[in-house]
């Protein structure tokens, strides 16, 4: 429960930012943010800490908290929310409206590449999952992922139609916080233009990568395949000024 009363504050926190409604780009004190939302300065302090990492505000020490300008000037479409990676979370555009199809659903032998991927035995089955990704019902990634049973073995069609991060963290307590992720371009293929919208000549982002439970255990191997007007990805480092 006090993980979904942190991010609950957090995105809300974030929209009243993308609204402008902070007035001198700056966020009231911890009391008054935890006597706003009624919870306790425990979660208001991770949902701003997390919302530091990301880069959208910044403490000065002595002044207070404030919002980063370069956030409200430079949105992409990845957005990281809290300590949840899933897609639904990730990928948002201001007002849109997402949807997902699914195109795949099958329980199937895990291979001996998945295996080795996700620390599993010859004989362990998994989930292969693939699902196109809509935005305001125009198409821009297509998923797929392999997913072990053992870990979620009541997976069903119903619950892949909607954020299988959230439902694995809201339902059975886990969350996925870490990811081996390679993003590169490629050729787009005929499946890419069919589902894609693309055309011929046109290349398709792609991002492959492992994902993590936050005990370490690999949760899903997934590649996505994104339309190119969506593959704008932005980051926040923080530079360790004593290296």
């Amino acid at each position: 429960m006090a993980d979904l009363v942190y991010r609950s504050v957090m995105r809300d926190i974030k929209q009243k930012i993308l609204k402008n409604q902070y007035e001198g780009m700056r966020l009231p004190d911890e009391r008054s943010l935890s006597e706003t939302y009624g919870v306790s300065r425990s979660s208001i302090k991770r949902a701003l800490g997390i919302l530091a990492q990301q880069g959208i505000i910044f403490k000065k020490r002595g002044s207070g908290t404030f919002i980063n300008p370069l956030y409200l000037k430079n949105q992409s479409l990845f957005h990281y929310e809290g300590s949840n990676l899933g897609v639904t979370d990730s990928f948002q555009l201001d007002g849109k409206k997402q949807g997902i199809k699914l195109l795949d659903y099958q329980v199937v032998p895990a291979s001996a590449d998945i295996q080795e991927e996700l620390f599993l035995n010859d004989t362990d089955f998994v989930y292969q999952i693939k699902r196109l990704r809509l935005i305001d019902d125009q198409p821009f990634m297509i998923e797929t992922g392999f997913i072990p049973i053992k870990i979620v073995p009541t997976l069903s069609p119903a619950v892949v139609n909607s954020s299988i991060f959230n439902y694995l963290e809201d339902n059975m307590g886990k969350r996925v916080t870490k990811s081996f992720t390679t993003i590169s371009v490629s050729p787009s293929t005929g499946d890419d233009q069919d589902l894609l919208k693309l055309e011929p000549t046109e290349p398709v982002g792609v991002m492959d990568g492992v994902f993590f439970l936050d005990d370490g255990t690999p949760f899903e191997v997934s590649s996505m395949r994104i339309h190119y007007k969506y593959m704008r990805y932005s980051t926040f480092i923080n530079l360790d000024q004593e290296g």
